[in-house]
């Protein structure tokens, strides 16, 4: 028999019934307390003991609201790449439309931002796969990346298009990378009709250039170095800026910090 998923959208006529309204309610206390346990113990802390505990159920009665702790753990990742993508979306909606130099530092920045104050989350999402099985469906939660991811492509898109920066040609590629180029291509979703496999390998670069940076300050691997991570990271994003054309400037001050 099939146990039910972790996550529940089941409607009837385009409303949840009282019935689906206390199993959603339900959900989201066990996800929200799972969230809190990861942050406070790590994710070798989330067990579904200790949640049923805390709920004041069973733990056994806890299976018919989650498959199990592989399914609690990719949905609340999930949660949390929506939550990020929510962030930068909302960064990149803050900039006039017309403003794609502004958008791109913009939704940078907000990712930074919420991966520095949310440095457990992070680790979990992006960090290796230490506690999953490796045959769990990650389905929802690569979905999840997949809208985290869209508005950088969407405005890399535009800088295609306005052929701010030179492409390396399919040809100068090395042959051995061109079908991971394209591979990595289709599962994130970056699939525009014009998108070239030198694209593919800039947009690439420029995100393990940065990304590298931000995995650098959320798991202090440059402290000793370092000590305030914002210039460094300021200074990667100008000259990433640079080799795409992009204009920068630097990050607003806030009034009172």
């Amino acid at each position: 028999m099939t146990k039910p998923p972790v996550t529940s959208d089941q409607r009837t006529g385009g409303t949840l019934s009282r019935r689906e309204r206390v199993r959603e309610a339900t959900l989201t206390e066990i996800k929200a307390i799972a969230r809190r346990h990861l942050v406070e113990h790590g994710v070798v802390g989330v067990s579904l003991r200790a949640i049923a505990r805390e709920m004041g159920m069973t733990a056994p009665g806890l299976y018919r609201y989650v498959e199990g702790i592989d399914a609690l753990l990719v949905a609340i990742t999930a949660d949390m790449y929506e939550e990020l993508a929510d962030a930068v979306a909302a960064a990149d909606a803050g900039m006039p439309v017309e403003d794609t130099d502004g958008r791109i530092l913009a939704s940078l920045r907000a990712f930074r931002n919420w991966a520095i104050t949310h440095r457990t989350e992070y680790s979990v999402m992006f960090g290796p796969r230490t506690r999953l099985d490796p045959s769990a469906d990650i389905g929802v939660a690569l979905e999840s990346g997949r809208r985290f991811g869209s508005t950088f492509f969407t405005l890399f898109d535009r800088l295609v298009s306005e052929e701010r920066f030179p492409l390396p040609a399919d040809e100068d590629i090395p042959q051995a990378l061109r079908p991971e180029l394209r591979s990595f291509a289709d599962t994130v979703g970056f699939t525009s009709p014009d998108i070239s496999e030198g694209a593919v390998m800039v947009l690439t670069a420029c995100w393990v250039r940065l990304y590298g940076v931000v995995c650098m300050e959320v798991f202090q691997h440059l402290s000793f170095v370092v000590g305030d991570m914002e210039p460094f990271f300021e200074s990667e994003l100008q000259n990433m800026a640079k080799d795409l054309g992009v204009r920068y400037s630097p990050p607003r001050k806030v009034e009172g910090v």
